[in-house]
């Protein structure tokens, strides 16, 4: 491989950043001292692609962007093309290529934190620092939906540090803004990450008739003694008894379907993986939960880590995968924290690695952290992640249970999925279907927004009777951005009753929109988080997404028909068209607020 290299030279804290992670270079093939033995051997290159993600969070958490120089001494490591290593770091917002400052402030300007105020905090943070860019950043939803409006500081460093402020008030994020680097300085009101206790986001917390959420908010997340105490590992142990194709089976008898929106049957998924010839199998748990107004998934991993590493172990075991891959977003500092401690103690104890309680299942899992890309939660493009490649999706067949991950057989799964698994296997298959758990995440104009377990049937009606609601109930968005605002309150919270309203349970989202709320507005932020959000790689997707949020910007000061036309032709075509579902899915929220709010009437 001919590597093109400009001659830019790391700085010895990126060189150290880089090293902390690869260890020292053995020779000069891999940006080390030149040595004779060098000059008279080439050594042979082998490219380790895969680790070109953790290599640029090295940098960038520890210096706070990515120079010429370190993206070049990471390349020569790795054995990666630098103009390919540019068009990765580059498609991920959490990176930076250009100077700025250590501390970065990140404001969301998403869907839930827009209808509790994020325009008048971010215009707070405008006048004190200038247009976004440098120091501060408009962001995407940052999944504390329950808590909006909310912002994020990152602060390179070692060790990197990150701070969760929610909610963020014009009042407080001055503070916030004003604070010097490494004082996590912050008003009384703001929440730094680590310092609110999970369970406020359970409003059922300590409820026993909770099946997902039972140890959320009532055991220590750090401490696997107490998980254990609490039911923990007894359904690995079943596992056990059942064998790999009993546990399949179970699955499979359950009625278990995916929970991150397309509702895919997991016991088929996993069946398929397993029977599949070719190995090493990989097992993937999704946890980029990026779809604004979507936070179940980091409430569980915050507030029952354990769960998911077993969860994840009997997937394992079930499909006969030796290595797992946990793909979390960046933006939940929390959650990694505790996640890989509850990796490492599982370790320690036995109960990862080799012989995983004597019963000769081998099975490890690796953490890697996102970097700032929605397109990422879609299970193939999560796969090009990992391998060190522009987070793009890929083109089926070949499904992943066929070639996924480094080209072999791959399951998938969301966290919410994985868990469900437990109560599968302690209850048995019959029990778990007579009484299935769903998590739903509400936000917006309710008194108790929050993660709600409910089981499948309650009405829409049902659930926000629990929440309260706060002023005039316009509509709800069942789904988030890549789902459907709906009026009928009535509706059974099922995949069936909804799509038979014309919506979609997706991943959970309940948006409860009041009066108060700017609808042409929020339709303006769907389109625009479609447009950033959009890898670009089909031409439906890439010019629809422009060309719708160019006809909500018309509408929005003049009503004109004919870009109602334009704007559902171009809808459908994105959704008959799109390689994946963010182009499938674009036009659902902006279609179901024009043809049955009337945001658009005359």
């Amino acid at each position: 491989m001919d590597l093109r290299f400009r001659g830019a030279q790391p700085s010895d804290e990126e060189r150290a950043a880089v090293d902390d992670l690869l260890g020292p270079p053995a020779t000069a093939w891999e940006g080390g001292s030149r040595t004779d033995t060098d000059l008279r051997m080439a050594a042979r290159a082998e490219a380790a692609r895969d680790l070109l993600l953790p290599a640029l969070h090295a940098v960038n958490d520890r210096i706070g962007w990515i120079s010429e120089g370190a993206l070049e001494y990471i390349c020569r490591r790795l054995t990666i093309p630098p103009a390919e290593a540019y068009g990765v770091a580059t498609f991920y917002s959490l990176f930076s290529m250009e100077p700025r400052p250590r501390r970065v402030l990140h404001v969301c300007t998403d869907l839930a934190c827009q209808a509790k105020g994020a325009q008048a905090v971010r215009d707070r943070v405008e006048q004190r620092f200038g247009p976004a860019g440098q120091d501060w950043h408009e962001s995407p939803c940052l999944g504390l939906c329950e808590r909006a409006p909310a912002a994020l500081a990152l602060e390179a460093g070692q060790p990197h540090r990150a701070e969760v402020y929610a909610p963020a008030t014009p009042d407080t994020i001055t503070t916030i803004t004003g604070a010097a680097p490494g004082t996590n300085g912050h008003a009384p009101s703001a929440n730094v990450a680590g310092e609110t206790p999970v369970k406020d986001a359970v409003p059922q917390a300590g409820r026993p008739d909770l099946v997902l959420l039972r140890r959320v908010g009532v055991v220590d997340p750090a401490s696997l003694d107490d998980y254990r105490a609490t039911g923990g590992y007894t359904a690995l142990r079943r596992a056990f008894e059942l064998g790999p194709a009993g546990v399949i089976r179970e699955v499979l008898e359950s009625g278990l379907v995916g929970r991150g929106g397309a509702a895919f049957p997991t016991g088929r998924k996993w069946e398929a993986t397993a029977r599949q010839p070719d190995h090493p199998h990989y097992l993937v748990c999704n946890a980029d939960e990026s779809e604004p107004g979507t936070f179940k998934d980091r409430v569980v991993m915050e507030g029952d880590p354990y769960a998911l590493v077993e969860a994840m172990t009997i997937a394992a075991y079930a499909t006969g995968c030796a290595k797992g891959y946990l793909y979390i977003r960046g933006e939940y500092p929390r959650a990694v924290a505790r996640l890989q401690h509850a990796i490492a103690t599982a370790r320690s104890r036995g109960l990862l690695g080799d012989d995983i309680l004597g019963k000769g299942l081998s099975f490890d899992i690796e953490l890697r952290r996102g970097a700032g890309a929605y397109i990422c939660g879609e299970e193939t493009a999560i796969f090009n992640s990992i391998e060190g490649r522009r987070g793009e999706p890929r083109s089926k067949p070949p499904f992943p249970v066929e070639k996924g991950l480094f080209g072999k057989p791959t399951v998938v799964n969301n966290v919410e999925t994985l868990v469900n698994v437990l109560p599968i296997l302690e209850r048995g298959a019959q029990a778990y279907a007579a009484a299935e758990p769903k998590l739903f995440c509400v936000s917006g104009a309710v008194e108790r927004p929050g993660v709600y377990e409910l089981t499948f049937g309650t009405t829409l009606r049902e659930l926000l009777d629990m929440t309260g609601t706060t002023g005039t109930t316009r509509a709800v968005l069942l789904g988030g951005a890549a789902g459907a605002f709906v009026t009928d309150l009535d509706i059974p919270l099922t995949f069936q009753g909804t799509r038979d309203a014309g919506a979609t349970l997706g991943s959970g989202v309940v948006l409860v929109i009041d009066d108060t709320v700017d609808m042409k507005r929020m339709l303006l932020r769907i389109a625009e988080f479609f447009r950033d959000e959009s890898c670009g790689q089909c031409v439906p997707c890439r010019v629809g997404t422009v060309r719708q949020e160019e006809a909500l910007h018309r509408l929005s000061r003049r009503v004109d028909d004919s870009d109602l036309v334009l704007l559902r032709e171009v809808g459908q075509t994105m959704r008959d068209a799109s390689i994946c579902g963010l182009g499938q899915t674009a036009w659902n929220a902006v279609e179901s607020a024009i043809d049955r709010l009337g945001v658009f009437n005359r």
